[in-house]
């Protein structure tokens, strides 16, 4: 299915090859910011004019008079110093609408080159809480695998657990000095996490705490019956701690593969980087060196076993990537961690360049959460905020704000509202963010319901969904079933027409930010749309629409804006709401 940009990029294609034969560079069209200047807009002049050392304004208009005027668009006008600017014919975006209204998919195809990509996010450490430092990774971890699932790719999902380390010889101590069964049992998390802390405080103060911690490590690295089956437990009890929280979420993962699960393989990895003369020694331990090659990995080796033998986190990342490439068949692999750690991939990257592995690697790095003092977020007690308790304070200010407006509904049906509302408002300010930058979380303005938040585009679908409701009560059939049905152009508000324009730019959102693993793209194309769409309904009358044809027609950009509104937050994992 083509869309307005398609056809104009497929035009403007072809007027640069009859006029410039094969170029070396793809034009691209994106949509006007300022619709003053049309709709869409090329700046191919100006990359032209670098090549062939020409006027980029004298190009654009030799390219508009080439393109001229045709069924779907007006003539191209050149704006600025060379900008060539396109604007749609109604008919065009009349047209389009009709074939796509009545397709789930609102005309998206799949791929026609699907890949295989595994995505790499949450990754807590087991024997620990989650805290509001996860929420993004596991977000924005998910929101990536729904967006390229719904493009076509086979996606498969890793949550790469960390649950080997020098922890657990001080969670096994901790255990065996002051094990209680019955907190392992009521709260794993929360009291893995206390042991931990007390042992750690213990051996800061005392060298024989930290050398029986040391002991029972060793023990359990190496096979000892009491120390595996206290760790079996450990992590069994922490798994299903997690899994409540990404219920909660509604996250789900295809694989829990933690480092333990690859620890056989890193002696092996490790000679076999020394037999290719990839890694060498350096004073006993064993490193990658990249030399004049990676000039900004130069001074920064990557080490991979210590001179006492043991292996390291980036040991176990190496032994990831090739496990997920032979095993998995990856073409890409995406890791989504916070930016701390950008040397750290920039490393495992470079090591596969040497390796000459055929699979593209990307880090989708993200920012902080911070307090409304600009640093990240923590409790007054000055500890990072636990994720579990950073949902139920959503959830509690989302149904105080429901129950104050919707007396009427059984507390079971505020809880669910609030549940979605809360929910979703978190991941929405988080995801409609730019990932990389750092951002302030504030409780009042994620749950807003003016403004760029959840809240707002869930209430958006409930009132269109109140609309269509009232439709059928006044005997108004459905229209989106009915794709026999046409329309006139004439008499189309320009509202309606800007309405349409937007409608049919979700696919270039969900692209873009599926090409930049960078949701905020979705969150700002539906954030426009919700705010098109309030302008329509306050200008172009539905249910008192001057005649029957122009009711119809716009009841169908109605249903057509829920869809592509529902769609949207589903993408997102965020629930759209039928009733608020």
């Amino acid at each position: 299915m083509q869309f307005p940009q398609d056809w104009i990029l497929d035009t403007l294609k072809n007027s640069l090859y009859q006029k410039f034969g094969q170029i070396p560079f793809t034009p691209i069209v994106e949509p006007c910011t300022n619709p003053a200047f049309g709709d869409f807009q090329s700046n191919i002049a100006f990359i032209l004019a670098q090549s062939l050392k020409a006027n980029p304004k004298n190009l654009a208009e030799e390219l508009a008079r080439s393109i001229g005027e045709s069924p779907f668009i007006f003539p191209p006008e050149v704006g600025g110093s060379g900008f060539l600017n396109f604007k749609v014919k109604p008919k065009a975006y009349l047209d389009t609408f009709l074939a796509i209204r009545s397709d789930p998919r609102l005309g998206i195809e799949q791929t026609k080159q699907p890949q295989t990509i595994v995505i790499d996010f949450s990754s807590p450490n087991i024997a620990k809480e989650l805290h509001v430092g996860h929420l993004r990774s596991t977000i924005l971890g998910d929101v990536l695998r729904k967006l390229n699932l719904f493009l076509g790719h086979r996606v498969i999902t890793d949550n790469h657990l960390g649950d080997w380390g020098t922890q657990f010889g001080m969670v096994i101590l901790g255990y065996k000095k002051y094990g209680r069964p019955e907190l392992l049992t009521q709260r794993p998390l929360e009291y893995l996490e206390e042991l931990y802390i007390k042992i750690q405080k213990e051996s800061d103060e005392s060298t024989q705490i930290r050398e029986e911690a040391k002991k029972e490590l060793q023990k359990l690295q190496s096979g000892d019956p009491e120390n595996r089956s206290l760790w079996e437990r450990f992590v069994q009890a922490s798994l299903g701690e997690l899994d409540k929280i990404y219920q909660r979420l509604n996250v789900k993962f295809d694989f829990s593969l933690g480092e333990s699960f690859y620890n056989p393989m890193l002696e092996g990895i490790v000679e076999q980087l020394l037999q290719k003369g990839i890694a060498r020694y350096s004073e006993g331990a064993v490193c990658v060196f990249f030399g004049k090659s990676f000039p900004e990995l130069e001074d920064n080796p990557l080490l991979i076993r210590k001179s006492d033998g043991a292996f390291l986190y980036a040991t176990t990342d190496i032994a990831t990537l090739f496990f997920r490439f032979q095993n998995w068949g990856a073409h890409r692999i995406i890791y989504v961690t916070d930016s701390r750690q950008k040397l750290h991939f920039n490393q495992l990257f470079a090591l596969a360049q040497i390796l000459a592995l055929p699979v593209r690697l990307e880090h989708v790095h993200f920012g902080s959460i911070l307090g409304e003092d600009k640093k990240p977020l923590k409790t007054r007690e000055g500890t990072p905020v636990k994720l579990r308790e950073l949902l139920d304070e959503a959830e509690n200010r989302a149904y105080q704000l429901i129950d104050a407006k919707r007396k009427d509904l059984s507390p079971e049906k505020k809880q669910h509202i609030a549940r979605a509302v809360g929910i979703g408002a978190l991941k929405y300010a988080d995801l409609s963010q730019n990932r990389t930058l750092d951002y302030v979380f504030k409780w009042e303005k994620l749950l807003s319901f003016d403004g760029n938040t959840a809240p707002y585009l869930i209430n958006a679908h409930v009132r269109i969904r109140s609309i269509m409701k009232k439709a059928s009560l006044h005997g108004y059939y459905s229209t989106l079933g009915f794709t026999s049905l046409k329309f006139e152009t004439e008499a189309l508000h320009p509202q309606e027409i800007e309405l349409l324009r937007t409608l049919l730019s979700f696919k270039y959102a969900l692209c873009l930010a599926s090409e930049e693993n960078s949701p905020h793209h979705l969150c700002s194309f539906l954030y426009a749309l919700a705010k098109v769409f309030h302008k329509f309904y306050e200008l172009c009358p539905v249910l008192g629409a001057p005649t029957e044809p122009i009711r119809q027609r716009r009841m169908a950009f109605c249903e057509c804006t829920a869809q592509t509104l529902s769609l949207g937050l589903n993408l997102l994992g965020i629930e759209p709401l039928d009733e608020m």
